[in-house]
């Protein structure tokens, strides 16, 4: 390769657009080799020829970049390798998952720590996305300003320039959300009450979650025992153990755009001759909504169920950027797939992280192939 580094990437750009080109051609060129083989005629022949031809970069990539990685991933995660000792990989067979199934305690503690971004947090996320929903589905001045602030996050998503000013945001003494807190509990006393109420259910909850981790309630003990907090406590979103999980949890939250246009798609399919018969007969607007809107809106519920049930067991970006450096609370609020990515990328067990990669995707499946069959027992198609 050249030296230029300029140079360098004109060198790979230039190889790169031959070998899609080749790779258009060559798939092309066998599918209408099959084809006439297959005795079709020559006009099926050359429509199967510009069909493969058009679909070949993908279906290159597809096998490039998806298909072969995971078959070595297949592989590696039943071996010893590592990518910084030097020595040769050693096959273990199924060791690894007996490890991760069996042995592995922090494993066992980043389940529970998903599992509880997955039974708190994903409930909170399609509430909000549902009332933000039939929020703007009201006609009002301003309609579409409102769409565009509510699914903004989603464009921002989780990258790492969003996740910082989150952090900043999030600070204790510093971070605007306290700030608010505090200056909304001293102008609203009640709200006050109901602030100190809502930490006390949150560290009492984390601290029990916690306690499932290690085996010991300890620290569960301890907030029970110090009582209401303090009338001057805020949230310690990245400071305390107690709060790491709930941040999380708040940053799901925030991103519930795109849970909310399907909301929003599927109360405008709903006909509205429905609601003016029931309006007629003089149903109030909750049981408009909760006889009429709701059911007909199970099948967009079960949508953002299984989409964000498979979202928030991979959940990675916000833990890594708020918590990496702060190892003595990580631990705290590790996923799934974090601790994948510090076993594979900052350990380099690139055999032990297939392994979890695998089980992983085991854990997806079997919650998604559940969801599809507990479908029929609450979902409605029959308005549709």
């Amino acid at each position: 390769m050249p030296q230029n580094p300029y140079l360098n990437v004109l060198v790979t750009a230039a190889f790169t657009v031959f070998f899609i080109i080749a790779c258009s051609y060559g798939l092309g060129y066998l599918a209408k080799a099959i084809a006439r083989a297959r005795g079709a005629s020559p006009k099926f022949q050359e429509s199967t020829f510009a069909g493969y031809f058009f679909a070949a970069p993908w279906i290159v990539g597809f096998l490039i970049f998806v298909v072969v990685p995971l078959g070595f991933s297949l592989y590696w995660s039943f071996t010893d390798y590592r990518i910084a000792s030097g020595e040769p990989t050693k096959w273990l067979g199924a060791e690894n998952y007996q490890t991760i199934l069996f042995e592995d305690e922090s494993f066992r503690a980043s389940i529970l720590n998903t599992l509880y971004l997955t039974v708190i947090g994903l409930p909170l996320q399609i509430g909000v996305a549902l009332l933000l929903a039939v929020l703007l589905n009201q006609k009002m001045r301003g309609e579409r300003i409102f769409r565009m602030a509510f699914y903004l996050p989603v464009i921002l998503g989780f990258n790492t320039a969003v996740l910082l000013c989150w952090r900043l945001m999030l600070n204790t003494g510093t971070g605007i959300i306290n700030q608010l807190i505090r200056m909304i509990s001293t102008a609203f006393p009640p709200f006050n009450y109901i602030n100190r109420g809502v930490i006390y259910i949150q560290e009492v909850t984390a601290a029990f979650f916690l306690g499932l981790n290690t085996g010991k309630y300890n620290l569960m003990m301890k907030v029970i025992e110090a009582g209401f907090p303090a009338e001057n406590r805020v949230p310690l979103w990245v400071q305390s153990p107690l709060w790491t999980k709930m941040s999380v949890i708040l940053l799901m939250v925030w991103g519930c755009g795109a849970m909310m246009l399907i909301f929003l798609a599927g109360l405008n399919n709903i006909p509205k001759e429905l609601h003016e018969a029931a309006q007629v007969d003089g149903a109030t607007p909750w049981q408009r909504f909760w006889k009429i809107s709701f059911p007909l809106l199970t099948p967009y519920i079960f949508y953002n169920l299984v989409v964000g049930m498979i979202s928030s067991l991979q959940i990675f970006e916000p833990i890594f950027v708020l918590y990496r450096d702060n190892q003595p609370i990580v631990s705290s609020t590790i996923s799934m797939v974090y601790y994948l990515w510090q076993k594979s990328f900052s350990h380099f067990e690139i055999g032990y992280g297939s392994a979890i990669s695998w089980v992983v995707l085991v854990i997806i499946l079997i919650v998604t192939v559940l969801q599809f069959h507990l479908q029929d027992r609450w979902v409605t198609y029959d308005i549709y």
